[in-house]
């Protein structure tokens, strides 16, 4: 399992997700002053490099995040700890947390994993956790994702386990039309944008009824 999350880590560098990640980012933080400090939890944060690339993204525009990981997984919550990011053993669906605990919360590539019913339950969950905004990234279905991700994977030397969990998941993936409709479902009102890589990065404000 460490050998896969951290080929998922490489995946991310080079296929999008981090990218995606800072996209939103710069959507909810526009506007916010250097020397802000805000917390970020990533739900879901496998071996801890999204929410390391994203405490790295906004240190280089003088605002401080500071990460906390939840994650089913010891081993990737180990991993996430070796990475700096503090994390806790718990599940995404049900955060051991308060309402409006943390600044911003972040989901990266856990929806493609669920039911739409658990999707608007977990984009609930969300809403009701961050004070300032929510990060939704994932996967984008197409018909040629599957193809370019096998390719990619195969040249950066990623083991087979990977490659076929890579491209299970790309083809589990949510159109953009599909994940719209599940943040209206779940009464949040979201922007959702196409990036690089095939992803999806929806973005919202608590409190923006939809």
């Amino acid at each position: 399992m460490a050998r896969s999350l951290r080929n998922i880590a490489r995946s991310n560098r080079w296929f999008g997700g981090a990218a995606a990640v800072r996209h939103g980012l710069a959507h909810l933080l526009a506007g916010v002053p250097p020397g802000s400090s805000l917390s970020l939890l990533d739900l879901g944060t496998g071996a801890g490099d999204l929410p390391e690339a994203a405490v790295r993204w906004a240190r280089g525009r003088g605002i401080r995040l500071r990460p906390i990981g939840l994650e089913r997984s010891r081993v990737a919550a180990g991993l996430a700890r070796d990475a700096g990011v503090p994390c806790a053993v718990a599940c995404a669906g049900l955060p051991p947390l308060k309402e409006k605990s943390v600044d911003l919360v972040l989901v990266s590539q856990v929806v493609h994993h669920l039911t739409p019913g658990s999707v608007v339950h977990l984009l609930q969950t969300c809403d009701r956790l961050a004070r300032r905004g929510v990060i939704v990234s994932d996967l984008r279905r197409g018909r040629l994702a599957p193809v370019a991700f096998w390719f990619g994977a195969r040249m950066l030397g990623f083991d087979r386990l990977t490659v076929v969990d890579g491209v299970t998941s790309i083809r589990r993936g949510y159109s953009a039309g599909e994940l719209r409709a599940l943040l209206v479902e779940a009464g949040v009102r979201g922007r959702v944008a196409r990036r690089p890589g095939y992803r999806l990065v929806a973005t919202w404000r608590p409190g923006e009824q939809a």
